[in-house]
């Protein structure tokens, strides 16, 4: 579970009305009460293409109904107004703790006997709040040595995850929640004939709070905070509120609260902090799916529509004084440097949100805006971008930007300051300001497909009280700012008083560092069952059978007139299309041809300059890519059908007229080389990316099969031009996703000229899979936790695997329920992440593989890597767990529905291993028939007795690196050598 990170750069929290263009309209938005057949009051809007219905229930619960038959599936949320901006001062991070012990169960479940039970919680508490009191260093200790033995007897009486391993039964996918400023959101995403089961179980999760297994999980949350510890990101951005708001909770209480709070928590206050809050006037529950709107306002209605009305009181926040001048921060990390200047705005629902998310999608929307093309296309600093956010009480927007190798933070400040002045100037397109508004349709069109972003847009306006008819006539609301409206706006906001930080590399002073509390293992009762469980199996629901797909009937092909095949699939929902030039071909067969392909966004041609090309896209509200990976290589357009053969016209004439210019591939050269010198602060690059990859083939990677700076200064930009244009004379095949097949064939026909002979594809380069084992690769870095990846090889890919390796890893250690988090998290309190399971290969020749990881803090490393050990070679059998993960794994696969452009993706992703048809058909039935001894045998074949190469990135002055090398032989990585970096040299 983890802290939301509210970073809303494409404003998904804005709601506007179907894709139309963008002239002054007179739409009518009134919100209309009705009564459906069961009597219950609703309010819809007139012209809400979301479809919304929206109940209150005579408790004052807010119920969020919308329809998407796309898939038998509901995307559920239940949003609390209650978040960590009423934590108690002295109790911060207070709510985002609750919301872990949300999930540990009730009075009913989650344990063998309540009534003894009970008991041993109110000793527990007691002794906490005696713990709390305490300031004698020796006698807290002495306290905890005995709420360590008080949790483990009680833990005798409890079964850990239950809630989820009943939630995983009904075919549960992304169970988890956040915690923010002013919310609590707990998530899933069900089959839509388990509606009734989820209510049930949600109901009593809800009705009850039982704080069991509680000092396991406080240290699972307080390696939550090491984490925060370990991202500059968020230390850049705490910083930052704290100079934006000194006296509001948004800058002065973090979520996840300091270090001396979480590890001195009260159970009383948790208890009341729920008891307060968690009540239904003060709650939403937001279906979005497959749904019955009668049958399922009914069914909510009998469950939490029993909860009792409370009157809820929030607590009065300070309200800030004006900012004056430029305020600067300082904080220090590993991580590349950056500076990011923000201001403070007014609220939701103000004035002022609407025309700052004007004023910023004009600074930047990714293509055309001022700091799109004033910096990043013209590659002035290394990588810039905006964003605004709004909360309850206030809100800020942030323009952000990176150095390039040799430019100053203060430099790259003034740039960005310098675009608002354009800004105040008048120094954009008025018609920026139309097709601004379209695009921000154009994305919200896209989501509006997706149930689980519209089910986060509706749970958003709950939780900031924003009338729904407010959201839809959002964007026709910004119709009526002109140019004039904006650039006055402007002038009268930005007057100087604003916010610095400054992210600079070097070592944090503020990094608190913790022992290991050396927790007693807690008895995890994995084979018990509440009687709420047993009651709960029972209930039956109606049957969902699977559906399976014909590939070739539901993929349509056409040959073009120069031969070309075209697969086609059409669009039902709405007027957006996607349009793919697909090559067999990548890095591997040529190493240049990533590096053209980049360096085409800089180019022009002899008719329009790279600048004008992008406002030209942009006005036709179509986005154009041209991509290459390892294999495969895309051309890419997608947006407006209307547009997509003036679109299409464009890019080819792109393709095959871009000009050389040696400027833009000198500062391209100079921002490769500064993004590796940027990667090298990046402890999940170094781990996920460069150890890794090492670990499984060694020095002969992609990732080290790199042009060193020498050679990328000598590359002549007339050769990469060449390769682009090029590119259409190999052999390649063409994806067309739309409502208009006919229209894209002859747009294919009249604009993609090829020759009447196709080259084959350059020899790809192979990569070999190295046998793992007895070696551990190092990387030293400065941070809290330390991190780890087990990985071994295995054999060969075998489609006949897949059934089981599916049910494996949801029983074993892929989730909530899964044995390595019950053990590692659960039981030992060893780790905040770990898992494990065995990969599948994404083609029919390469090798499986095997793998696990732990994320901890240094000082648990060797108790956790010899509990993961012990559990790679010693699967637990839990025949209760197993069915759950084999009623989990038929249940997905039984709502799983495939379907739009998917189809055509899937297919591809099949064909690559070797398969031609829905293999989730061979799969369900073999599922069915699986044993709990079917499972052991996998595992004794597959996984146990592995040797495995482990990497390895943590900080070498709390590693014990005795301990690593019973792991095998200890090889620290130089990162330079790790990613062959050797030759490359960024001034700085």
């Amino acid at each position: 579970m983890k802290i939301m990170k509210k970073i809303n750069y494409l404003l998904a929290l804005f709601v506007g009305i179907s894709l139309v263009s963008c002239k002054k309209q007179t739409t009518s938005f009134d919100t209309i009460t009705h009564k459906d057949a069961n009597g219950y009051s609703y309010e819809t809007v007139e012209n809400d293409p979301t479809g919304l219905r929206l109940y209150t229930l005579d408790n004052g619960l807010k119920v969020y109904l919308s329809k998407n038959n796309d898939e038998p599936k509901i995307q559920t949320f239940i949003a609390v107004r209650a978040g960590s901006n009423y934590d108690p001062k002295e109790s911060t991070g207070l709510a985002h703790y609750l919301e872990h012990m949300v999930f540990k169960g009730t009075d009913k479940i989650g344990t063998s006997n309540w009534e003894k039970e009970k008991e041993q919680i109110a000793n527990i508490s007691d002794l906490y709040e005696e713990h709390k009191a305490e300031q004698d260093i020796s006698k807290k200790e002495e306290i905890y040595r005995k709420i360590d033995e008080a949790s483990q007897n009680a833990s005798k009486l409890a079964i850990a995850n239950e809630y989820d391993k009943m939630v995983s039964s009904l075919g549960a996918t992304g169970t988890n929640a956040h915690t923010w400023y002013e919310e609590t959101v707990y998530k899933n995403k069900i089959p839509a004939n388990e509606l009734n089961k989820w209510l049930i179980l949600e109901k009593e999760r809800f009705g009850k709070l039982v704080l069991r297994l509680f000092h396991t999980e406080l240290e699972a949350v307080y390696e939550e905070f090491n984490r925060t510890q370990d991202s500059d990101f968020r230390k850049g951005h705490y910083a930052m509120l704290d100079a934006l708001f000194p006296k509001h909770p948004y800058g002065q209480q973090t979520t996840i609260g300091v270090s001396e709070h979480l590890k001195n928590p009260s159970m009383v206050e948790i208890n009341d902090y729920f008891n307060k809050y968690y009540v239904p006037n003060n709650m939403a529950v937001v279906l979005v799916g497959d749904l019955d709107f009668d049958e399922t306002i009914k069914k909510v209605d009998n469950t939490f529509g029993q909860f009792e009305y409370k009157e809820v009181t929030h607590p009065v926040l300070p309200v800030e004084e004006p900012l004056k001048g430029e305020i600067t921060r300082e904080v220090f990390g590993p991580s590349a440097e950056s500076v990011a200047v923000s201001f403070r705005t007014e609220g939701i629902g103000s004035e002022q949100e609407k025309l700052i998310t004007l004023f910023e999608m004009i600074l930047m929307n990714g293509n055309a805006g001022l700091i799109d093309l004033n910096l990043n296309q013209k590659q002035l600093v290394q990588n810039a971008y905006s964003y605004p956010q709004f909360l309850n009480d206030y809100g800020y927007l942030v323009l952000n930007g990176s150095p390039k190798a040799g430019q100053s933070l203060d430099e790259v400040k003034d740039l960005l300051l310098e675009q608002i002045t354009k800004f105040k100037n008048g120094e954009f397109d008025e018609e920026l300001i139309d097709a601004v508004i379209n695009d921000l349709k154009l994305r919200q069109t896209r989501q509006y497909e997706n149930t689980t972003a519209l089910a986060s847009i509706y749970y958003n306006a709950f939780i900031h009280r924003e009338n729904w008819n407010d959201k839809v006539e959002f964007l026709d609301e910004l119709r009526k700012f002109s140019k004039e409206d904006l650039v006055a706006f402007a002038n009268e906001f930005f007057t100087g008083d604003h916010v610095v930080v400054y992210k600079r590399q070097g070592e944090d002073k503020n990094i608190v560092k913790v022992k290991n509390p050396g927790i007693t293992q807690v008895a995890l009762n994995r084979d018990s069952k509440s009687e709420f469980f047993k009651e709960f199996s029972e209930l039956e629901s109606d049957e969902l059978k699977p559906v399976f797909i014909d590939y070739k009937k539901e993929i349509q092909t056409t040959t073009l007139d120069n031969g070309i095949e075209v697969s086609h699939i059409k669009n039902k929902n709405n007027d957006l299309f996607n349009l793919n030039i697909i090559f067999d071909m990548g890095k591997d067969n040529d190493k240049k041809l990533p590096i053209a392909v980049d360096y085409l966004q800089y180019l022009g041609t002899d008719k329009y300059s790279s600048e004008d090309l992008i406002k030209e896209f942009y006005k036709l509200g179509v986005n154009y890519s041209v991509n290459a990976g390892s294999d495969k290589s895309y051309i890419t357009i997608s947006g407006l059908q209307e547009n997509m053969s003036k679109g299409l016209e464009l890019l080819e004439h792109l393709m095959a007229n871009a000009t050389v210019d040696q400027e833009a591939y000198d500062n391209y050269v100079a921002s490769i080389l500064k993004s590796r010198e940027d990667g090298k602060g990046n402890k999940n690059n170094i781990l996920r990316s460069g150890l890794l990859s090492y670990a499984q083939y060694g020095e002969n990677s992609r990732l080290r099969d790199i042009y060193n700076s020498d050679e990328l200064k000598a590359i002549n930009p007339s050769e990469l031009v060449s390769i682009i244009k090029d590119l259409s004379n190999f052999k390649h095949r063409i994806f067309y996703y739309g409502k208009d097949a006919n229209e894209a064939i002859t747009a294919l026909n009249t604009y993609h000229k090829v020759p009447s002979e196709l080259k084959d594809y350059p020899i790809a380069k192979e990569y070999k899979q190295l046998e793992t084992g007895k070696n551990v690769y190092f990387a030293d870095f400065d941070m809290v936790q330390s991190e780890m990846y087990f990985v071994a090889k295995g054999e060969q890919f075998d489609p006949k695997k897949l059934a089981m390796s599916n049910v494996f890893n949801s029983y074993f250690g892929g989730g909530l329920s899964s044995i390595v988090f019950q053990e590692m998290r659960e039981s030992k309190a060893l780790a905040y992440s770990a898992f494990a399971g065995y990969g599948s290969a994404s083609k029919k020749d390469k090798d499986d593989i095997v793998y696990a990881y732990i994320g901890t803090q240094a000082n648990k490393i060797p108790q956790a890597v010899q509990a993961m050990l012990d559990l790679m070679n010693n699967m637990p059998l839990a025949e209760q767990q197993f069915e759950a993960a084999k009623e989990s794994a038929l249940k997905q696969i039984a709502a799983q529905r495939i379907t739009k452009s998917n189809i055509f993706w899937n297919y591809e992703r099949l064909k690559q291993r070797g398969i031609e048809n829905d293999n989730r058909e061979a799969m369900y039935k073999e599922i069915q028939n699986m044993t709990m001894e079917d499972l052991n045998t996998f595992f004794k074949n597959n996984v146990s007795g592995k040797d495995y190469s482990v990497s390895v990135i943590g900080n070498k002055k709390d590693l014990n690196l005795k301990e690593l090398e019973k792991l095998g032989e200890v090889h620290e990585m130089d990162i330079d050598y790790l990613f062959n970096y050797q030759n490359t040299e960024v001034k700085q």
